[in-house]
């Protein structure tokens, strides 16, 4: 599933897009949301163009998708295709929003612990799409790293 915004979507489109991609009712989506399910259907019909802080990072969390990728359809910029999800192999959760700081495209490390941030599978080195799995689909190696097996690998 291609979650990018398209040119021209609007946030109504690419929110019902890609919540019928992940196959969800927008009462699902909601609940997941943590928004109530009037504020989602405005959101859909276009009545509302900008999100608030909790319906920002909600739907994100919930539609499996940066935040970035919200903000630009609320804005209606494009995302730059060189744009990459970048995340700390350490830090970051599975299941959970990136940081924002991650993501700049001048971020080269992580600004909680120094690891270098990654933004492609660490064995087969197919850039990374989506984390919405915790594992590359195309060799099933996980993406995040325990501490302990970062710390042999800089000491190697």
């Amino acid at each position: 599933m291609d979650n990018t915004p398209q040119s021209q979507e609007s946030l109504a489109e690419y929110v019902k897009r890609i919540r019928t991609a992940l196959g969800l009712s927008q009462t699902e989506l909601a609940n997941k949301a943590g928004i109530h399910i009037q504020s989602l259907g405005k959101i859909e019909r276009g009545l509302t163009t900008k999100l608030n802080t909790k319906s920002h990072r909600g739907l994100a969390i919930a539609l499996q998708v940066p935040s970035e990728y919200l903000d630009a359809v609320s804005r209606g910029i494009p995302i730059n295709c060189a744009d990459r999800l970048k995340f700390c192999p350490h830090c970051w959760t599975p299941g959970t929003t990136l940081e924002d700081f991650w993501l700049s495209p001048r971020s080269l490390f992580c600004f909680l612990c120094g690891t270098a941030l990654r933004d492609s599978c660490a064995n087969c080195h197919e850039p990374i799409t989506s984390l919405k799995f915790r594992f590359c689909p195309y060799c099933g190696t996980p993406y995040k790293e325990s501490f302990d097996s970062l710390a042999s690998t800089k000491t190697q």
